[in-house]
């Protein structure tokens, strides 16, 4: 189990996204392009099954910023955006009043 100070290393920050289009070689997944007020990243999430793109467009959302960039399926991620699941839904987690994006998530 990671310790507290473990979990501290890890950068959540609020973000927008701001475009969302299919993954070019796989059907669960989107690439997001994601504002953090300072930059804009692109982030592969495997939540076509449960949001539209249009549904996504303007949401802020909390993006794990700092975690390794990976490729996944041909297409480069940089960062992660978080989401709570179960068997059959998914959620993302949403910022549910207005903050400057990329506030620290505590």
């Amino acid at each position: 189990m990671p310790s507290f100070d473990e979990y501290k290393k890890i950068e959540m920050v609020t973000c927008k996204i701001t475009e969302a289009e299919d993954h070019p070689n796989a059907d669960k997944l989107y690439v997001l392009k994601v504002d953090t007020g300072s930059e804009v990243r692109q982030v592969v999430a495997g939540i076509k099954n449960f949001y539209t793109k249009e549904e996504l467009i303007g949401k802020t959302v909390v993006l794990a910023k700092n975690i390794d960039k990976a490729t996944i399926r041909g297409v480069e991620s940089e960062g992660m955006v978080l989401a709570a699941k179960d068997n059959e839904k998914l959620s993302l987690v949403t910022i549910e009043k207005e903050v400057s994006l990329g506030s620290r998530v505590t």
